[in-house]
């Protein structure tokens, strides 16, 4: 299964623990900036675990023009990483995907979501555990509802999983960017020992594994 290279929490010795997040660097960083969408590009929502993972994920694919990582999905109207990882904002490390639509569809990058994380895994994915974590598709209008929803059958139907999808299917409401030092994580930060033995081997397997279109390589 996709998730299990997230399992890798040993690097050197067996008492060193991987996970998202995990820097010291300053809780009180400035948020980042969303970008005001250009004319023709939309704009989709997505939590899959950590959000360095999910945003090379959706980087590398043809047609989306910027990923922007962040918190939704929760009630606190001011979340940050340090109240966002207690699990008490309701918040899940989210990403905001800008993309051409006349290059890539709404319904591709459902599928690349479902295929770059354990859907049936709840609040959890690897060794990233906790309502942050969780599995969840924000919808803006009825016809992207339906095509989560019809993804999620498909998928079930199939029998790919031993257990049902958990996605949770909601309304988008508000995205809040994650601090800057989050942004372009993977790009900027490719000595971190997450990255390099969690987020790169899991990208790595998106792209050998998943049927669509990606950009030269970036990393």
């Amino acid at each position: 299964m996709f998730r299990l290279l997230g399992a890798i929490c040993v690097m050197l010795s067996a008492t060193i623990f991987l996970c998202c997040g995990s820097s010291a660097e300053g809780a009180a960083a400035e948020r980042a900036r969303l970008p005001e969408p250009a004319p023709g590009v939309k704009v989709a929502t997505f939590a899959e675990g950590c959000f360095w993972h999910s945003e090379i994920i959706f980087q590398s694919l043809e047609g989306v023009n910027e990923v922007i990582s962040g918190y939704c999905g929760g009630k606190d109207p001011d979340p940050f990483y340090d109240n966002v990882k207690t699990g008490n904002t309701g918040h899940a490390e989210s990403v905001q995907v800008y993309y051409d639509s006349t290059k890539i569809s709404y319904e591709t990058l459902v599928k690349a979501f479902f295929a770059s994380h354990d859907p049936t895994s709840l609040n959890r994915q690897g060794q990233d555990e906790g309502t942050e974590y969780r599995s969840m598709a924000f919808y803006r209008n009825e016809a992207e509802k339906k095509i989560l929803e019809s993804e999620v059958e498909k998928l079930n139907a199939s029998h790919k999983y031993s257990k049902p999808i958990v996605t949770e299917i909601n309304p988008f409401l508000q995205f809040f960017p994650a601090e800057q030092w989050h942004q372009e994580y993977v790009k900027n930060h490719a000595d971190n020992d997450y990255v390099k033995y969690v987020t790169l081997p899991e990208y790595y397997t998106f792209k050998t594994s998943f049927p669509g279109k990606f950009k030269p390589e970036t990393i």
